[in-house]
Formats: C-alpha cells, structure tokens, sequence
C-alpha cells in the first residue's frame, strides 16, 4: 500500500488533505481512483489507514478509517554527520541511510571538503534533499522521517555531538584506530543515542581527528579496506545497527 506523509495539520477528524505534489503523484502518476487505500503518516509518531474519496486535478481528499501508532523507527538515535560530496553521492547517502534507520543528518563541511562555504548548500539543493529523504523513509516503511539540518562547520558539529550524543564515533585508516565491533562492544550498557562522522572524499585530515578525541570521539576501523565516502557512511550504518540489534526482527512503535 503507497504511504505518504502529510502535515499534521492537513489532518482534521476524519478528513486528510494532500500536498499539491502528492495530487500530481495520486492522480497522476499512480493512477488511483476513490475508493483506493493508502496508508498516510503524521510525522508524529501515527499512521493512518485512508480511503481516498475525491480526486481532482487540484485536490485530493480522503477519509480515516483507523489510527494507530506508527512503526519502523530503530530504539537508537543515530545521527549522521556525513561531509559533503560532489555529484549525487551525497544523494545516496540520504536515501540509504534513510532506509537502514539513520535519525537525522547533519551536512558537515571539513578541511578537505570540496564545497567550500555554507552558503554553497543553501539553495535549491537542501529542499531536493528533504525531498529524497521524504520518498526514502515513504518506501521504507519508516515511521518519521529523519531530519535534515543546515550544514556545520567541522568544529561546530563536535560541539553539537558532545551535547546530544551517548557516544561518538569517526571511522578513520590511522593505525590507532580499534575495530567498530570491539568500540561498541566495549561501551558497556548500550547506547541510546550515536553519532558517527564520516568524511569527504580526501578523508579526515590527522588535526581533526584530534580534536575529535579531544571531544570524546573514537577514532575507528571500518577494515582493511579503503572505502569510499558514500560506501563507508553505508557500511558504518548497517553495522552500527546491526550489532545494536537493531535488525534483530523486532519492529516497535516510532519514540520520540
């Protein structure tokens, strides 16, 4: 069944009102006629099953059949400061992330960084970004859709992790680095909340990565292996979650 999320807001009682793209895409694209089902999302943590009973060229109108808390939200936070790449890797890293169970994006501009002012993503680029974002958590059956922050600054990034993060971690090729698996074996009590740097194309330069110490990161190996930007933002993501048992089967309702 396609999902949509919607504004809270277009949600009154019984009725639900839909975007002017998701008209387009209900209409137009899909083909759906009254009486098809869809499932819609709030954002806030519940779904909606809906019947849709009007369909124009400018409106789309449906009505509540239930109500129930939404699913498919992981129990850890993961917050993923992904520095940005050129082309559509960056792209890429949204979607998938999106799909595996990130909690919220923050664009990071490093040393090497090939975009070099904030100013350079504060365009049209962020809303198609959202966008990616929004279609991601839809296919994926995520509950809430992760957020998208305004790009930071290295150093502003690491004062933002040490305030809202359990645990940091920055994988890295040096050779003071310890495994992923052993770092968050060796956490203790699991945590509730994680934020994971990954760098630009170039890598981190070694004056980052101590001050990323100096703010509690820990510096890691994804391997023996060098990978690539967009492909290490992935595999760091899948196996921070997995051995969180978060893809141990077990779906719960979307938190806060």
């Amino acid at each position: 069944m396609h999902r949509f999320f919607v504004s809270p807001e277009h949600i009154q009682g019984p009725h639900v009102r839909f975007s002017e793209e998701q008209v387009h895409q209900i209409g137009r694209v899909l083909r759906m006629r009254p009486g098809d089902h869809v499932i819609v999302l709030d954002d806030q943590g519940w779904e909606y099953d809906v019947r849709l009973e009007r369909l124009t060229r400018y409106e789309v109108e449906g009505r509540v059949l239930a109500r129930r808390p939404a699913t498919g939200e992981p129990r850890v936070r993961l917050t993923l400061y992904q520095a940005l790449l050129k082309g559509q890797k960056f792209e890429l890293v949204l979607q998938k992330g999106t799909e595996l169970g990130v909690t919220a994006f923050v664009p990071l501009i490093t040393a090497r960084t090939v975009v070099g002012s904030l100013g350079g993503v504060r365009t049209n680029r962020w809303r198609r970004w959202q966008r990616i974002i929004t279609e991601a958590a839809e296919q994926s059956r995520r509950g809430r859709r992760p957020t998208l922050t305004e790009a930071l600054m290295f150093d502003q990034a690491l004062l933002q992790a040490q305030q809202q993060n359990e645990m940091l971690l920055i994988p890295w090729e040096g050779a003071d680095t310890e495994p992923l698996r052993r770092a968050l074996q060796q956490q203790g009590p699991l945590p509730r909340s994680l934020g994971l740097f990954i760098g630009p194309e170039g890598g981190f330069e070694p004056t980052e990565i101590e001050q990323a110490r100096q703010a509690g990161a820990i510096p890691v190996s994804l391997g023996p292996r060098i990978l690539r930007s967009e492909t290490a933002a992935i595999a760091a993501t899948a196996a921070i979650l997995y051995e969180l048992g978060e893809w141990d089967g077990e779906v719960g309702p979307t938190s806060s």
